[in-house]
């Protein structure tokens, strides 16, 4: 028990990474120390910040002796979030790794009920939860973690979660190569490998605050999409061979709700009489074939006529 009432986690200790991120390392550094079940301690790794401002935030949350939860900091030169949180997650020695990203936050009962999921289920590789986005975004995403056959169309896990160190130690860590994103991703497949009955489970409630920017790196990301696929298909073929029927089946599950949710707009828009989009209207004249796109541009003209 600290000063403040709260319990410490038997086990956890927490990894934030850090990259010239202001007073949004401050509030990650807070949320943690607010925990209703604290970790032994916290680990900041700064990955080669450059901003006078950010490190003398870095200096002074060192030298808090205030904070209920001991923090570290160590520094190196810029090599990507993948070496960040590997380099972290090395100097820990608990079984259990909390790992959050410097510029997100968690609501209180994260640790306490993400470390509760993992501590009642053996086979769990790591646990998360829904986020609650807020910035430019403000929605619940509900990603839905699984076992393997989950995370090959698409990933189903936030970075932030709590893992287990020793399976951490297994799979190897982050992939330093991947600096254009998608590392937590490959992060997790690899990590799935490591058994047969591995999972990942998620909390379904919104405990990670998610930092939303129009020009943030996992935006960015998205256009090199394809190119990151690619790159993770071809590392984990052997996976891909062994539940082809499910990576492909979850990939057309996608895009059959992507299409429903788009044709649906199209159709509420010509029930009301409203202008539909030149986008739209081109695709009405030359819809795709072969993957339920006539069918859906003959269910929209049918409900126009």
């Amino acid at each position: 028990m600290n000063k403040n009432g709260n319990d410490f986690g038997s086990g956890i200790e927490a990894v934030i990474t850090s990259f010239n991120q202001g007073s949004m390392i401050l509030e990650a550094v807070e949320s943690i120390c607010a925990q209703t079940l604290l970790p032994q301690k916290i680990i900041i790794v700064d990955d080669g910040s450059t901003d006078e401002s950010s490190l003398k935030i870095l200096n002074s949350i060192e030298r808090n002796s205030d904070l209920p939860v001991p923090v570290s900091i160590h520094y190196q030169k810029n090599k990507g979030v993948s070496s960040a949180r590997n380099a972290g997650i090395k100097k820990t020695g608990a079984p259990l790794v909390l790992v959050l990203d410097g510029d997100d936050k968690l609501k209180p009962e994260y640790v306490e009920y993400v470390s509760r999921l993992l501590r009642e289920n053996p086979s769990m590789a790591a646990a998360s939860s829904w986020m609650h986005t807020f910035g430019v975004l403000d929605s619940i995403v509900c990603p839905a973690g699984g076992r393997i056959n989950s995370f090959l169309s698409r990933n189903c896990c936030p970075a932030t979660h709590i893992l287990r160190r020793d399976i951490f130690e297994q799979c190897g860590g982050y992939d330093e190569s991947m600096r254009s994103g998608f590392e937590d991703w490959d992060f997790f497949l690899s990590m799935l490998e490591t058994s047969p009955e591995s999972s990942i489970g998620i909390v379904d409630k919104p405990l990670i605050q998610y930092r939303t920017a129009p020009a943030s790196f996992n935006v960015r990301s998205m256009n090199k999409r394809l190119d990151l696929m690619r790159f993770i298909i071809e590392k984990h073929i052997d996976s891909y061979h062994n539940h082809i029927a499910d990576a492909l089946l979850g990939i057309e599950a996608i895009s059959d709700v992507r299409l429903y949710n788009w044709e649906n707009e199209v159709i509420h828009s010509i029930t009301n009489h409203q202008k539909i989009s030149d986008i739209s209207n081109n695709f009405l004249k030359s819809p795709t074939y072969g993957d339920g796109g006539m069918a859906s541009a003959v269910r929209i003209v049918s409900k126009r006529e």
